[in-house]
């Protein structure tokens, strides 16, 4: 394969939190699909304790909203994909979502809500056209009732559009044009957001591209790059970010729209659940992106860097893995707020955890010395808990991939007992398990304690559709693969 046509495969394969030009402050994404969700109060002072002043929110949760209300920090409140022909085909459910979930926080909590995204990546390919008729009706009837609320001036209507929206003729930046299906459809979306003084938003995703494609550049992911540049005429490209985003700012240019202004509404990089997905690479990455914008570099054709939304701020353990088991371990900071690595945010700060965290007692639940179950007895007891809980860690290259068997049971036993709040008989497991008060955690692979979510608000509980449903899809992924590993002298 060519090198144009090989970095072609990179740059625009990519499936997709924030910091601001200028020194205005930070941003990132706050997800809730949790088993045992932090509290929210004590993630707003996660958020102002790292100099956070920006924060996505998915959906308009009530517990995330209220905490955040006179807190200084900048919100943007996101408008679910299934909402979105509810929205389409009647201006009044519009008007009835910003009052409840604008007006009413904007008014009575002092929640200073500047965005509302409608809908989350809606034309990505793998949706096919289910949301192409319904994304502009709702986003010009968001857009109305925030007129009719007198918010218009402050809040801006906008969509979170996956990078795969616009692609390359040319295999080069600047060849970038919107995608042949949706290029009508974009452009009328572009010239109405660009009426209502609104930006554009694109999640890009570097680590998915080196994550798909094995002849991608390891370098090319990472802003240091250089060994595998990318020359677009009189522009050299070191990285996928630059060129990714310069794609999508050629392809505003041939629309009519060479200033549009442009949010990045997600971009990271994952610590486990793929070969790739480490802290080493997750450090590096979103160093190099926090660096970037301290020092308010943009790209070759954008020289003011733009508004960034870091995903994400904490891992999510209930979230689809769809994707890939990576999809619950974005977060810079663990479930509980507990550090996953350091980085230098400027100014001489570092990253600081979470205070305050409450945790159920320090006990684990461990396969039992005396226990030499069947093969399909241990198969079973697996396939049921990873049900429940969160087992991707332990998949081909995570954290957790390289125990044995024993030890593998046991991650699992204990991921169900944490995740059942260490309930009586969720330590059982056919009389092959025991509790313990010795850490069992090992090489880099972290047994957990799960926070007391009896003794502190919930953040709101994930719905049916993105968690109970995706967990049942991890088992045939996870807990098959995990039960092919035990096996057992007699």
């Amino acid at each position: 394969m060519g090198s144009h046509e090989s970095h072609g495969c990179l740059l625009f394969f990519i499936i997709g939190a924030c910091l601001v030009a200028g020194g205005l402050g930070m941003g990132v994404n706050w997800g809730s699909i949790s088993t045992h969700p932090l509290p929210p109060e004590i993630v707003v002072k996660l958020l102002k304790d790292n100099g956070f002043n920006k924060v996505k929110l998915f959906e308009a949760n009530h517990g995330p909203l209220r905490a955040l209300g006179n807190s200084g920090i900048e919100v943007m409140v996101g408008i679910p994909n299934n909402m979105l022909a509810s929205l389409a085909g009647n201006v009044q459910a519009a008007v009835n979502w910003v009052n409840q979930n604008v007006s009413t926080y904007v008014s009575n909590s002092g929640v200073d809500i500047r965005y509302v995204a409608v809908g989350n990546e809606p034309f990505l390919k793998d949706y096919g056209d289910q949301f192409t008729h319904t994304t502009l009706p709702a986003l010009q009837n968001i857009q109305a009732a925030l007129i009719k609320a007198g918010l218009a001036h402050k809040v801006k209507a906008t969509v979170p559009l996956n990078a795969d929206v616009y692609q390359s003729d040319t295999t080069l930046p600047s060849g970038g044009s919107f995608r042949a299906d949706i290029h009508d459809l974009m452009i009328s979306i572009v010239k109405f957001l660009n009426n209502n003084a609104a930006p554009i938003m694109v999640n890009i995703y570097p680590f998915l591209s080196l994550n798909s494609d094995p002849n991608f550049p390891m370098d090319f992911a990472f802003f240091e790059g250089g060994s595998h540049p990318i020359v677009d005429g009189p522009v050299t490209y070191t990285n996928v970010f630059d060129a990714n985003y310069d794609t999508l700012i050629a392809a505003l240019e041939k629309s009519g729209f060479p200033n549009m202004p442009i949010i990045i509404g997600e971009v990271g990089w994952p610590t486990d659940g793929a070969p790739n997905a480490n802290i080493a690479n997750a450090r590096k990455f979103n160093q190099g992106l926090v660096s970037r914008i301290v020092q308010g570099k943009g790209t070759p054709k954008r020289r003011t860097p733009p508004d960034v939304y870091i995903f994400s701020l904490i891992d999510e353990d209930a979230k689809s893995v769809d994707p890939g088991n990576f999809e619950r371990h974005w977060g810079m900071f663990n479930y509980d707020g507990s550090l996953k690595y350091q980085l230098n945010m400027g100014r001489g700060k570092t990253l600081v955890p979470a205070k305050g965290v409450k945790y159920l007692p320090k006990k684990w639940c461990v396969m039992s010395p005396q226990a030499s179950p069947s093969p399909s007895t241990i198969a079973s007891s697996i396939s049921y808990a990873c049900q429940f809980a969160d087992c991707t860690s332990l998949a081909y290259g995570s954290s957790c991939g390289n125990l044995d068997a024993r030890s593998n049971a046991s991650y699992v036993f204990n991921m169900y007992y944490q995740t059942k709040n260490q309930s009586a008989g969720a330590c059982n497991f056919n009389n092959m398990a025991m509790t313990t008060t010795t850490d069992p955690s090992q090489r880099g692979c972290r047994f957990e304690i799960m926070i007391d979510i009896t003794k502190s608000p919930k953040n709101g509980s994930p719905s049916p559709s993105s968690s109970s449903s995706s967990l049942l899809k991890a088992v045939s992924m996870i807990s098959v693969m995990v039960a092919l590993t035990i096996s057992f002298a007699p």
